[in-house]
């Protein structure tokens, strides 16, 4: 659980759940994994059991806490639909994140067959955004699960993107990130992956976020596209900084 997230797109993280399994070719190099195995050897309590899967019931009220309105990236040290969360939990997380409806809460999951199987006992008021990861083409069918979501923003993060990804079929999709992976064995990303995203995006209207290149040093490679740095969200004005 976090006030304040290093992560460029959302303002905060909260962590319920933490830990994961890993189900696809994105899961290689987890940053996820790195950092809890790092908090758990400076004893952080809730990372005793590394990146084993756990439940924190402590952890669920915080949001309601926090005053001022954040984006909350919900679970970003694992995730909700993880085969091993009973749904009483995830319902749990859902009836915070309703009661706390000056947040925006940004529910991201790889298990898109189990966001999809639950969707209809879960609510989804419009703070509530529901997301999938697509890395490579293998898994694009999880935005077409996303699609049948009720979730009122819909929204996709191509993240780690270690493929190309050609003939995507957006319509339906309120958002997009895309970003380069990060840390030790990072693989490489083509611009024109990212090329070929965002134009889809520009074409059909749909917010473009772009997080960064990646690498082992990513703060030396940036997160800036053809002079450009795109920082779009939902329900907000285009915010496009030309570099100079």
């Amino acid at each position: 659980m976090s006030l304040q997230s290093r992560i460029e797109w959302t303002d905060a993280t909260w962590n319920p759940i933490t830990g994961c399994t890993k189900i696809s070719k994105g899961c290689a190099n987890c940053y996820a994994e790195r950092i809890a195995n790092w908090l758990k050897s400076i004893n952080r309590p809730n990372y005793a059991n590394g990146f084993d899967l756990t439940l924190h019931p402590h952890v669920l009220r915080k949001p309601i806490y926090w005053k001022k309105p954040q984006r909350i990236f919900v679970n970003s040290m694992s995730d909700t639909f993880n085969e091993d969360v009973p749904f009483q939990f995830i319902e749990n997380i859902f009836q915070i994140m309703q009661s706390a409806y000056w947040h925006t809460f940004m529910v991201l999951t790889k298990r898109s067959s189990r966001l999809l199987k639950y969707s209809n006992r879960l609510p989804w008021p419009n703070n509530v955004w529901a997301g999938v990861t697509v890395e490579c083409k293998e898994y694009v069918y999880r935005i077409e699960d996303l699609k049948q979501t009720p979730a009122q923003i819909k929204f996709v993060s191509f993240e780690p993107l270690i493929g190309p990804i050609y003939s995507l079929k957006l319509d339906g999709i309120d958002w997009v990130i895309v970003g380069g992976e990060s840390g030790p064995g990072a693989r490489r990303i083509d611009p024109d992956w990212v090329r070929y995203i965002r134009d889809i995006c520009r074409d059909i209207n749909i917010p473009f976020f772009f997080k960064q290149w990646g690498g082992i040093k990513k703060k030396r490679t940036g997160r800036v596209i053809d002079g450009e740095t795109w920082d779009e969200h939902p329900l907000t004005e285009p915010s496009i900084i030309q570099e100079v």
